[in-house]
């Protein structure tokens, strides 16, 4: 009878003490999710005052001279009725070319080498490494780069060529890690089935891991995209114009343009605040610009996020 109550008791304090655990687990579990929380409500805080200020900076000029902010070129003066951002706008537009036609595609089929061809040894390791650690590189480093591959064999001569190049290598890093995660991440099982009804290899990867892999794809090069678009400091470091650019005859994207001087829409953006010193007037433009670029940028989020769900949909 002793031990019966001996043993009803230990069990009795295993559990009282299994209880305990776990609501000190689960303590410790809210107390994390409060602290993450906390975190992200102080950087929505942070954002949301920013962007207030930045609309209240720009919602002026862009109220009263919408169109023709839009049409206009970079300008001595503030007061200067063609003041705008036209040429940035058409320099954004052709460095979004140059991602998109060149690290791109070369970043999905490296990532789809690496991923379903390359088979694992040190050269493969030490390939991976490197494209992870180029990553992580400054975007100014990649600007020197630019400035000595594109600038400095080009008799000093900057071009939107050399940009775009710049901007194409600095984000391919991104692109091959992304889709080779998205890659990675393909069940074994859509592999295995294709080989069972005697696909070839690049059937498999055409037919099963491509379209599965596609939203993952297209998230990671629409963001790289983006932030291609919002860089500075490799086209300052290139000779991107932040002062007055003469105007070209032949339209601002005509493709004359890709050799020859140019700006975009961070670089403006960069000059009109550093103008603000001398003339006020050009920080509530800088502001509009910058309202601008954000738009472009979460309009691309946007796409990401769509595309995603999208193709999410189709694959459920």
């Amino acid at each position: 009878m002793a031990l019966s109550t001996i043993g009803g008791n230990g069990r009795t304090t295993a559990r009282v003490d299994a209880e305990i655990y776990r609501q000190g687990r689960d303590l410790k579990g809210r107390g994390f999710q409060y602290l993450l929380l906390s975190a992200l409500f102080l950087a929505s805080l942070f954002l949301i005052t920013l962007l207030i200020q930045v609309l209240t900076d720009g919602w002026p000029v862009l109220s009263e001279r919408f169109v023709d902010f839009f049409t206009g070129t970079l300008r001595s003066r503030s007061s200067d009725d063609a003041l705008g951002i036209g040429q940035g706008l058409a320099g954004t537009f052709w460095i979004a070319i140059f991602v998109i036609a060149l690290s791109f595609p070369i970043g999905i089929a490296a990532a789809v080498y690496l991923e379903e061809y390359a088979s694992e040894n040190f050269i493969t390791s030490v390939i991976d490494v490197a494209i992870r650690n180029l990553a992580g590189v400054p975007s100014v480093v990649y600007g020197l780069l630019g400035l000595a591959l594109f600038v400095a064999t080009r008799d000093g001569n900057s071009t939107l060529f050399a940009g775009g190049v710049t901007l194409a290598i600095l984000v391919l890093p991104i692109v091959v890690i992304t889709a080779a995660e998205a890659i990675r991440a393909v069940p074994s099982s859509l592999r295995e089935g294709a080989y069972g009804v005697g696909a070839t290899q690049w059937d498999v990867i055409r037919t099963q891991i491509l379209p599965y892999a596609a939203p993952g794809i297209l998230t990671g090069t629409l963001l790289s995209l983006a932030r291609a678009i919002g860089e500075a400091a490799p086209l300052i470091l290139v000779g991107a114009i932040t002062d007055r650019l003469a105007p070209r005859g032949d339209g601002l994207l005509s493709l004359d343009q890709i050799f020859d001087r140019f700006t975009a829409m961070p670089i403006v953006i960069v000059g009109w605040v550093q103008e603000s010193g001398r003339d006020q007037g050009f920080g509530p433009a800088a502001g509009a610009a910058i309202v601008v670029l954000l738009v472009f940028v979460i309009l691309m989020n946007s796409i990401a996020v769509t595309l995603r769900n999208r193709f999410e949909k189709k694959r459920g």
